[in-house]
């Protein structure tokens, strides 16, 4: 009776994906429009090291998102489960034990960060001219990840709820704050890559005490401190099923340091120097997750309703959550492709001027390296998919193939064989490797599930 009168085993999927998806894509936009901010106004008022500065320290924000994924994302895929299966008890102790896991993760990566900061930015790729103004961002935004991670790994949480535009108002509040205290730091009172930092770290203090204020009062579930108490056992649950997210973004880094490194060394060789092509390629990162928070919105908006479903053993309505969020998500690939190939030098100047060696790297390194940006909503949905099911090994597979398997070894081959511009046909080569497995990986789980509900059919008959 429980999983009929629950939504998401009743209303249409293509009106449910809208309901979860768009609330869950502006709260990923908002993530990515925190560094596309700093990164405009540093652009425009510290110049083309500032910008390379804020790459270097780039992989700690994906290390956040890791972790948000690892525990939030984990623990909402179980907290719908449980929930699909009827067992809300159980569900309560997997929404507190991720909260805390979240929280604590936060705290350690601050402390870590602390300590080893110089020693980080210089592997993460900080050139001589770059580090001090790394160091110096880095050095204030770090205080702020225990509050980032909260925020962004409990919106899940507050998602799975049942309450996706309450996630999205935490962190557009947090994107808002962040906007409007931007300017005002580092223009009016002249603090620089420090006043970018700052504003940063007040959003996301804001979001996730929203955040924190919402998981005290959930709506299906009452938390109790039992509920907090850390178990072993649900951590290890919790992780496995966030694992594919989280490998998926600690590849990202483990590529991108080697990306940055690899920039500045065959950068050194060219005419483009070290500081151009780290730069830039910061840049094209950042507005490429612009568009890729998109997908990963829409993949996060999948997630309640095929868990739920498949937990209640609705495998049609598994199946066609999983289709409509692959073609949503082809179309938007298919827009970002126009745009990136048409406009990339409109694109990169918003984020301030530079030499003409500058503009014509960034016009080169967006419509080659993006090149099979179209391909690219099938290997993340298909990936979470897998999460939301149960399947956390193959979703982790997934998740480790583009930028581990396939983009890793040609970021360290191909340089060496036709110099910088390596780098760049690298990234097509592993989209669509990576997308065509995802592709055959999905249709044969597509395939078993109706396989499972035809047996079900035939033992009520």
């Amino acid at each position: 009776m429980e999983n009929r009168g629950n939504i998401l085993g009743t209303q249409p999927v293509g009106k449910l994906l809208l309901k979860f998806a768009i609330p869950s894509i502006i709260a990923m936009q908002v993530s990515a429009l925190y560094n596309i901010v700093d990164q405009v106004f540093i652009g425009h008022s510290v110049g083309v090291l500032g910008n390379a500065a804020t790459n270097v320290a780039f992989p700690l924000s994906t290390i956040c998102t890791a972790l948000c994924l690892l525990f939030g994302l984990g623990g909402a895929a179980n907290f719908n489960l449980s929930m699909g299966a009827g067992d809300r008890e159980r569900a309560a102790h997997f929404a507190g034990n991720a909260a805390g896991l979240l929280i604590l993760s936060g705290v350690c990566l601050s402390l870590i960060s602390f300590l080893f900061l110089k020693p980080m930015m210089l592997f993460f790729g900080a050139t001589p001219d770059v580090l001090d103004y790394a160091l110096e961002y880095t050095g204030i935004t770090l205080f702020g990840f225990p509050f980032l991670i909260i925020a962004n790994g409990g919106a899940n949480l507050v998602r799975a709820d049942g309450s996706p535009k309450y996630s999205m108002m935490c962190m557009l509040t947090g994107a808002i704050i962040n906007t409007v205290l931007d300017p005002l730091f580092i223009f009016v009172f002249g603090l620089g890559m420090k006043g970018a930092a700052l504003a940063t770290v007040i959003g996301q203090v804001a979001s996730g005490m929203m955040v924190i204020l919402y998981l005290r009062k959930m709506k299906t579930v009452h938390l109790t401190l039992r509920d907090l108490k850390p178990s072993g056992k649900m951590a290890l649950q919790i992780a496995s099923l966030g694992l594919a997210g989280c490998f998926n973004q600690m590849a990202m880094m483990v590529v991108q340091i080697t990306m940055n490194n690899t920039l500045t060394h065959y950068g050194a060789d060219s005419s483009y120097g070290s500081d151009i092509p780290l730069a830039c390629a910061g840049i094209i990162a950042k507005v490429n997750m612009i568009y890729f928070s998109i997908i990963i919105g829409t993949s996060q908006g999948l997630q309640p309703i095929v868990s739920f479903n498949y937990g209640a053993k609705q495998y049609d309505r598994v199946r066609k959550t999983y289709r409509l969020a692959v073609t949503a998500a082809t179309i938007v690939s298919t827009c970002a492709f126009l745009c990136f190939q048409f406009f990339p030098r409109q694109i990169i100047g918003l984020f301030g001027s530079g030499s003409e060696e500058y503009f014509r790297f960034a016009e080169r390194y967006f419509r080659i390296y993006l090149f099979f940006t179209f391909l690219n909503g099938i290997q993340p949905i298909t990936s979470n998919f897998f999460t939301a099911i149960g399947k956390a090994t193959r979703g982790a597979l997934l998740a480790l193939t583009r930028q581990i398997i396939f983009l890793l070894p040609l970021i360290l081959v191909l340089p060496m064989l036709v110099g910088i511009d390596g780098v760049m046909y690298a990234g097509p080569i592993a989209d669509f490797a990576a997308s065509i497995l995802a592709l055959l990986m999905g249709r044969a789980a597509l395939q078993q599930m109706k396989k499972q509900e035809l047996q079900q059919q035939m033992q009520l008959v």
